[in-house]
């Protein structure tokens, strides 16, 4: 597809989008399995859940832009999870291997803000507003996510790696 206009933009990220989720619902099981804590994992599995939901918004945003949900390879998302499974390879104590993980995952979670915060603000722009509340929603949990592992990390997870 030729990128020639902002709607054509937008599709793209959304294609892109759409493949870092799909990737982190496969790499969600393993960084669970791996963390030491509780709540680590719980907070993992949580967002494994709430993945899905992401993902069939997205296909919901691809359906209400006339399209058909189509990934396209996400490759900053790639070099997120093969960054966080070199921790997972590394001989480190659990609670400096839990501290390692929520650094990756808040990388990933950073990438996504930045994402759907674009394509929120491009959906709005095109004027499909339906769309930008879907997208919106989207960033509204990974903006939460992300808060839930600055506190785990702050309250609990640094404190014992330290």
């Amino acid at each position: 597809m030729a990128v020639r206009s902002l709607e054509n933009l937008l599709l793209d990220q959304l294609k892109d989008l759409y493949s870092a989720e799909k990737q982190i619902t496969k790499a969600l099981p393993k960084m669970t399995k791996a963390a030491s804590t509780e709540e680590l994992r719980a907070a993992f599995e949580e967002h494994l859940t709430q993945t899905e939901g992401q993902i069939a918004r997205l296909e919901q945003v691809f359906e209400l832009m006339g399209h058909s949900a189509r990934a396209k390879k996400c490759v900053a998302m790639e070099g997120l999870i093969e960054e966080a499974k070199e921790h997972l390879d590394e001989d480190m104590e659990p609670a400096v291997l839990d501290a390692a993980l929520i650094a990756s995952a808040q990388k990933v979670e950073h990438y996504e803000i930045a994402s759907y915060g674009t394509a929120r603000t491009w959906a709005q722009q095109v004027g499909q507003q339906e769309a930008a509340d879907l997208l919106q929603q989207t960033l509204n949990e990974e903006s939460e996510t992300d808060q839930k592992l600055t506190q785990l990390a702050i309250k609990q997870v640094n404190v014992q790696a330290a």
